[in-house]
């Protein structure tokens, strides 16, 4: 057993401690996302992004073009390719299938991933793509017809790199020919690091995304003006039907 005596010396090494000295070292992450986040310390509450455009176009045709996910790869960066792999049942409007399930694979520098997400239309107004844990909360009557295959969940597919992932297209017709289009994005990483990493170039993308759309709908107008004049009735995505 330890005695007063025996005590004593280790009462007298704490009273006056050794200074600590500090040793700055580098770290892999360059110094903006040091100064930004602590990877470790990152939030996992999922990130809010919007962006939006007023397009002199009749709202019915860019809405089709939005629903197009099959052709994101074909315009959006970062999407090497977009493939719908579930269609809807038919709406009870325009009685047309709409992308229900899609599969996206995208890319930045030497990193890929591929997504399965969730996707609910509610025609001529919102395209709505989740992933992760999420959920929508759109109203199960506007949705109904993504709901009528025997799939009652309204959640999206786990992946290892997202916990939740919500891309909304909002569509608003402002008159004949001038349209509203919103793009709000919400995501949150698996991993804190991504979050860090992301810092920098996460609050461009919802920017860089409708410009992209923007450029889209403008270049199919112009190469085929017939699509402005359609209705969802007479349209295929980005196409008029044959």
């Amino acid at each position: 057993m330890a005695t007063a005596r025996t005590l004593r010396p280790l009462l007298r090494g704490q009273a006056h401690p050794r200074p600590l000295h500090l040793t700055q070292r580098r770290t892999f992450l360059p110094n903006p996302f040091q100064s930004a986040f602590n990877p470790l310390n990152a939030s996992s509450q999922p990130q809010t992004l919007s962006a939006s455009r007023t397009l002199p176009y009749p709202s019915q045709p860019i809405y089709s073009i939005v629903s197009d996910v099959a052709s994101y790869s074909s315009f959006l960066p970062y999407c090497h390719s977009s493939a719908v792999t579930r269609w809807s049942s038919p709406d009870s409007q325009y009685q047309r299938k709409w992308p229900s399930e899609a599969e996206l694979v995208v890319g930045f520098s030497n990193f890929t991933e591929t997504f399965t997400s969730r996707v609910f239309c509610v025609p001529g107004r919102i395209v709505e793509s989740i992933g992760g844990s999420t959920e929508t909360d759109l109203q199960r009557q506007e949705i109904a017809h993504h709901l009528e295959d025997g799939d009652k969940g309204a959640k999206g597919a786990a992946n290892g790199l997202m916990t939740h992932l919500r891309s909304r297209w909002t569509i608003a017709a402002l008159g004949k020919d001038k349209t509203e289009v919103t793009l709000a994005l919400e995501f949150a990483f698996a991993n804190p690091l991504y979050t860090a990493l992301s810092a920098g170039a996460a609050p461009k993308v919802a920017e860089i995304m409708i410009k992209a759309f923007e450029e889209r709908v403008g270049s199919l107008m112009a190469k085929n003006p017939e699509i402005a004049r359609a209705s969802l009735n007479e349209l295929d995505g980005s196409t008029i039907k044959r």
